[in-house]
């Protein structure tokens, strides 16, 4: 039922696109209608498998979420509908019950479940940059965070609550603002003046997909893209670095998620800056023959790992 109602998210208000749930405001241009356009393409493409599946008979797992539902522009409702799985609302009968929740700390209280289910992200319930910096730290040997009283040099100020793109580059020392963190800047520009960051989608603890999403400068820390390419992982990442990343994966307990990847291009160093339980995608900029490949390899993933006997 609540397919049909997602729209009620969204309230045209002074201009702008009203985001209920988070207060975000979406202003309505040629860009943002030109994003609809394309996200809609590949939302028919994934209406089209899960009808393809009902039409099949496919035998499905069914899939609760607790204590909110993902709305179609979440990167796992088209990757369940893909890999065959039906969304049911009780946890006590569904064979995966995935914990989904946009807050940044969250309640990760255990539903009632029948013996068996497949629990998704319960034990991730702290994804604030501070411990994300924190737990990298302690992976990688070398530090995100600095001191902003102490650090001499450009830094990073950012909110730690999840999705806020609100990051800005500061010269330290400077003084700690309250609900903010501030972490070394990686200079991750690359060739035509743009900046990349490796997102990296896991599942299951290990690193199974990656996009190159590229911005501008001016726009480093929005959710802007100039261009998303699908890659390799071994293209990207070197054996070790995929050790690093799976291994902070599995240290915050991110069972489902995407983790965004800096390479320093002064020192080769990879840094882990974010992690978000319930992503976005695939990204809008993304062509839609890569969202289709890359949403049917994650579909595989999916099903191999939490649905093993389907």
């Amino acid at each position: 039922m609540y397919e049909r109602i997602w729209f009620s998210d969204f309230k045209y208000d002074r201009g702008t696109l009203l985001v209920k749930k988070t207060g975000a405001r979406i202003p309505l241009s040629f860009n943002m209608l030109n994003d609809v356009f394309a996200w809609f393409a590949f939302y028919f493409f994934a209406q089209s498998w899960r009808l393809t599946r009902r039409l099949m008979g496919h035998k499905r797992p069914t899939i609760a979420f607790s204590p909110d539902k993902p709305r179609p522009w979440y990167h796992i409702w088209p990757v369940m509908h893909v890999a065959g799985a039906k969304i049911i609302e009780d946890t006590g009968q569904a064979d995966i019950v995935f914990q989904f929740d946009d807050s940044t700390i969250t309640d990760n209280k255990i539903p009632p479940t029948k013996p068996g289910a497949r629990l998704v992200n319960f034990g991730c319930n702290d994804i604030s940059k501070t411990r994300i910096a924190t737990v990298f730290s302690g992976i990688a040997g070398y530090d995100l965070s600095v001191d902003p009283a102490t650090y001499t040099g450009p830094m990073v100020e950012k909110s730690e609550e999840n999705a806020a793109h609100d990051g800005r580059i500061l010269t330290g020392p400077a003084k700690a603002k309250p609900g903010k963190t501030y972490q070394r800047l990686i200079d991750n520009e690359i060739e035509g003046g743009l900046v990349e960051d490796l997102r990296t989608c896991i599942i299951d603890g290990k690193a199974i997909v990656l996009f190159r999403k590229r911005r501008t400068l001016a726009t480093r820390f929005k959710n802007d893209n100039s261009e998303v390419l699908l890659d390799t992982l071994a293209h990207a990442f070197s054996k070790t670095e995929i050790k690093l990343i799976e291994d902070f994966a599995k240290a915050i307990k991110l069972d489902w998620g995407g983790l965004d990847v800096l390479r320093d291009k002064i020192s080769g160093r990879i840094y882990i800056v974010d992690a978000n339980k319930t992503d976005m995608g695939p990204p809008i900029s993304l062509a839609l023959g890569s969202k289709l490949r890359s949403t049917r390899h994650l579909a595989r993933g999916f099903a191999k790992s939490f649905a093993p006997k389907q």
